[in-house]
């Protein structure tokens, strides 16, 4: 099952504490698994772990996770080597692609050296769901702040690029994120900036945003955009507009 056009969710969210496993997939990753409007059978959802090294303890954490949600999941992995000769043929059987975590930086390397870059477009193209947490959300824009080269947060600009914004994530959970945000837009080093409090999803059909979505109430999105020579020196400030969201509960 296709959705109906290409559409992105990314998020600051999705998982939470299990009942009888250690962790569960929370209402963002499910709402990824609607958008794809799959019915009629168990939903195949593929992870990609890369921006955590594939880690295979965290993967058996999912599958506990998907048992309990009664997905069909499964995993690309590109440590050591792909697992499936042909990663976009198995991508394309796929209603939703979720993308976990840990250093957009390596991910964006180790998907280009792989071709992924290209494969993951095609797929969005053909209407599968592209949806993912933190570094699975930052991949999709032009860029955003990373700890991807350390503590201290720095810019990435070379993201993929399917939808023309940057975007932050964990913006209310870690408090470097907003001013170095608000920093980098109104240097010019990002564009129009689409920020997510942790619980708080993204979506996009092609490239327009078309809603926000939360797992927690109260939570919000943001867009900050630069407002040229308000600057007391002619330069341009960062302008923030919160984006209510609806929750999903």
């Amino acid at each position: 099952m296709a959705a109906g056009e290409p559409t992105i969710l990314a998020t600051s969210g999705g998982y939470k504490s299990g009942h009888r496993t250690r962790m569960e997939f929370d209402l963002l990753v499910h709402h990824a698994v609607e958008l794809s409007g799959v019915s009629g059978r168990a939903p195949r959802v593929a992870h990609l772990g890369t921006a955590s090294g594939d880690q295979r303890w965290f993967a058996a954490e999912l599958d506990q996770a998907a048992r309990v949600s009664g997905f069909d999941f499964s995993h690309l992995n590109l440590f050591t080597m792909p697992n499936y000769g042909d990663p976009e043929a198995y991508l394309l059987e796929q209603d939703v692609v979720w993308v976990n975590g840990g250093s957009v930086v390596n991910l964006l390397a180790v998907w280009r050296a792989h071709g992924l870059d290209g494969i993951l477009r095609r797929v969005w193209e053909q209407g599968v769901v592209l949806a993912g947490v933190s570094a699975g959300s930052i991949c999709w824009f032009q860029g955003g702040t990373t700890d991807s080269y350390g503590p201290e947060l720095r810019a990435v600009t070379n993201g993929l690029g399917f939808l023309p914004y940057a975007n932050g994530v964990h913006y209310d959970s870690e408090p470097g994120r907003r001013p170095l945000i608000h920093q980098l837009v109104a240097e010019g080093v990002l564009g129009e900036t689409h920020c997510t409090d942790d619980g708080v999803g993204l979506v996009y059909r092609g490239t327009e945003l078309v809603d926000v979505v939360a797992e927690v109430k109260g939570k919000a999105a943001y867009r900050v955009t630069a407002a040229p020579g308000e600057a007391p020196d002619g330069g341009a400030v960062a302008v923030e507009e919160r984006l209510e969201s609806r929750f999903l509960g």
